[in-house]
């Protein structure tokens, strides 16, 4: 008998997880300066509990679906962290950054979650990492130091270190919440996860309807609610929702080394909505980062094989169960 068609071409259906990490990492990159944008209207809090919002409402025709007996005695005690590490603490300590640096800025300091991401999942996951990996992560983060000691003017930037700071406070609580995502996704569905995170962030930060409702009639502006439905539909669901299924199907570290596409994005995206400009040095910098990408992605492709078979080999034995 012949097997029946496949709809998925086996090399695109393998490539799929990699598709999913590089649209989430534009998403991401886009956002920075959409954020900003909104944030120069609403407050800090609003402009989160709306993407939350708008995130949810997306997600809910097909809550019945993803949300079916995965949850065990005891999950709680991961779920409630998870969850809070992001969106909660992560939109929180952001929104507070992108408010004080540049969204170049911003984008750039967020090289630092792969190394994070990778120095936990060889901590915690025992995922193998070769030196190759380690330099490009390292070499990527002296890119980031070099931007921001040498950054000139500080262009619609109050307080850039602070700012950076806060910043990268966020990348870590996003780091630890990768590695738990992981750790989750093997029972549960990457879906249902990211609408746990819109239904906490949903309630983390309803203080923001206080503004909403006294806010004036007037700022609604067709920008202003494009802005918030990209930022909810596409960035809080889209872009949440299809890393958390990308790094279910790869390696942490691997799914990790995609964020190092954000501050391309972000530096192109601030250009041309923000008019941010970068100087030689951090042009020079963002080079640096670029190239540490471009090494840390020489990966153990015998050692992803050998993952990828125990994984394989591990399902069958539950499928057969």
């Amino acid at each position: 008998m012949n097997p029946a068609p496949r709809f998925i071409p086996m090399n695109l259906k393998k490539n799929l997880p990699v598709v999913a990490l590089v649209t989430a990492a534009l998403l991401w990159g886009t956002s920075f300066s959409t954020m900003r944008t909104a944030l120069l209207v609403l407050d800090t809090w609003s402009v989160i509990w709306l993407r939350m919002v708008i995130g949810l409402i997306c997600i809910l025709p097909i809550l019945p679906r993803i949300f079916k007996g995965a949850y065990q005695k005891g999950d709680w005690k991961i779920l409630i962290p998870t969850v809070m590490l992001q969106p909660c603490l992560y939109f929180f300590l952001e929104s507070r950054a992108l408010m004080l640096t540049t969204s170049s800025q911003a984008g750039i300091i967020s090289s630092f979650n792969p190394l994070m991401v990778t120095f936990a999942a060889w901590l915690f996951l025992s995922e193998k990492i070769t030196w190759q990996n380690w330099s490009g992560l390292f070499l990527s983060i002296s890119g980031v130091v070099a931007l921001t000691l040498f950054e000139g003017s500080q262009n619609n930037a109050t307080n850039p270190i602070l700012g950076n700071f806060l910043e990268l406070g966020a990348m870590t609580a996003a780091a630890a919440n990768m590695i738990l995502i992981k750790q989750l996704s093997r029972r549960y569905n990457p879906w249902a996860l990211t609408a746990m995170q819109l239904i906490a962030g949903t309630i983390f930060f309803l203080p923001g309807l206080k503004f909403i409702i006294q806010a004036p009639g007037d700022i609604w502006t067709f920008k202003l609610i494009m802005t918030l439905l990209f930022l909810g539909s596409c960035v809080s669901l889209g872009a949440f929702g299809l890393y958390n299924w990308g790094i279910s199907k790869v390696r942490a570290s691997r799914a990790a080394s995609f964020i190092n596409l954000i501050p391309v994005t972000a530096i192109i995206m601030g250009w041309l909505l923000l008019g941010e400009s970068l100087n030689a040095i951090q042009c020079g910098a963002a080079g640096v980062i670029i190239a540490g990408v471009i090494l840390g992605q020489g990966r153990g492709k015998r050692n992803l094989v050998k993952c990828n078979n125990i994984l394989e080999l591990h399902d069958i034995r539950n499928n057969g169960n």
